[in-house]
């Protein structure tokens, strides 16, 4: 990821973790002369080929002044550009590896792959291997070569580890350069189902709050409300069922952001259920008596990861333009985990023992 430093004449890149794709805006300088724009990008954007920059304007991603230009436009002064990007690859090297995946649809543009919880999406710092990644590299292996290289994955947005669900892959570089400029201009999308401790008292919302790194610890997300750090997001979500000491939510991101829908509801006091990496792994409501405690614990072997799962994803298709719409399933332990809520929700009354267990939330697990 290229980063800039800040000056009038410049923005910073405004890609996010979760959404690959990369933003930038330039102002030509009062003395610019006539000059091809994408040679003008090609001197301002670094590790990026002509080629791409090209096929950012074939897809309608290069702008001038707000409106689109082909590659040829001739750039004049204080013409302010801006272009959107597929994400860069990474300077690592990608295996090809025999995993099985589970391919919901797929075209010469495009893959809808529903991903199974525990399954990293990109190879990285401790995972370089067993990724979704090397299992589509390897499933690409018989395809064509585009451009004298074997095809390559096109990520334009991703799940975290132990999130399941549908995830959209782009097989050739305008697919994904059309996509990116898709989830920049936010025209897609995104349905999640959760579990989350504690009964929320309205049956639909929206959080609000500036996400970013914590400033204790950088492998976990914060909101920041005031907006001094991070960046904007917001998630919509209604209530699907109530359980009493747990709620079934959708959520519909109106933004990317990492860890997102996590954060958020650790934001409003309803972390997402047995996420360890926001405090929602212990018993946050509900009783004392010692049946209740056992029947969490059961709950937490039964879903041994955070209760979040990628339902529902629509978008335009990048190359014949059609609307496009794919549902997935909740995989098996989250519907049991439902199951068992429901079971419980219905029989707690003759179960539980009248004192009630500490509400609060503790101390914020950052």
């Amino acid at each position: 990821m290229t980063d800039y430093q800040e000056h009038p004449e410049e923005e910073k890149n405004e890609n996010d973790e979760q959404e690959m794709y990369e933003h930038h805006r330039f102002v030509s300088d009062k003395g610019q002369g006539m000059l091809r724009i994408d040679k003008f990008l090609m001197a301002r954007l670094e590790n990026t080929s002509r080629n791409k920059i090209q096929n950012a304007a074939k897809a309608g991603n290069i702008l001038v002044n707000d409106t689109p230009v082909k590659s040829n436009y001739k750039v004049k002064p204080l013409d302010v550009v801006s272009i959107v990007l597929a994400f860069p690859p990474r300077e690592i090297e990608l295996i090809p590896e025999n995993i099985p995946i589970n391919i919901h649809y797929e075209d010469e543009d495009i893959l809808i792959v529903n991903k199974e919880a525990g399954m990293v999406v990109h190879p990285g710092h401790g995972n370089y291997t067993g990724t979704l990644v090397n299992a589509l590299i390897y499933h690409f292996r018989d395809l064509p070569m585009q451009n004298n290289e074997p095809v390559k994955p096109g990520l334009v947005h991703r799940i975290d580890k132990n999130t399941s669900g549908i995830l959209l892959i782009a097989k050739n570089e305008l697919a994904q350069t059309r996509l990116a400029k898709t989830f920049f201009d936010r025209k897609i999308d995104r349905l999640y189902h959760a579990m989350v401790w504690g009964d929320l008292k309205e049956d639909e919302g929206t959080i609000t709050g500036h996400i970013g790194r914590s400033l204790k610890n950088r492998q976990v997300m914060e909101v920041f409300p005031d907006g001094e750090h991070g960046k904007h997001a917001v998630t919509h979500y209604r209530v699907l069922e109530r359980f009493g000491y747990v709620t079934l939510v959708e959520c519909k991101l109106e933004t990317g952001r990492t860890h997102q829908i996590r954060a958020h509801f650790r934001y409003i006091g309803h972390p997402l259920f047995n996420d360890e990496t926001y405090g929602g792994d212990r018993i946050l409501k509900g009783t004392t008596f010692t049946k209740y405690k056992q029947f969490v614990q059961n709950c937490f072997k039964v879903c041994p990861r955070h209760a979040l799962h990628a339902k529902t994803l629509s978008f335009i298709h990048p190359a014949t333009r059609e609307q496009m719409s794919f549902n997935s399933e909740l995989p098996d332990d989250m519907q049991q985990l439902i199951d068992k809520w429901r079971h419980y929700a219905k029989h707690k009354a003759l179960e539980e023992d009248p004192e009630p267990a500490d509400d609060t939330l503790g101390e914020n697990p950052e």
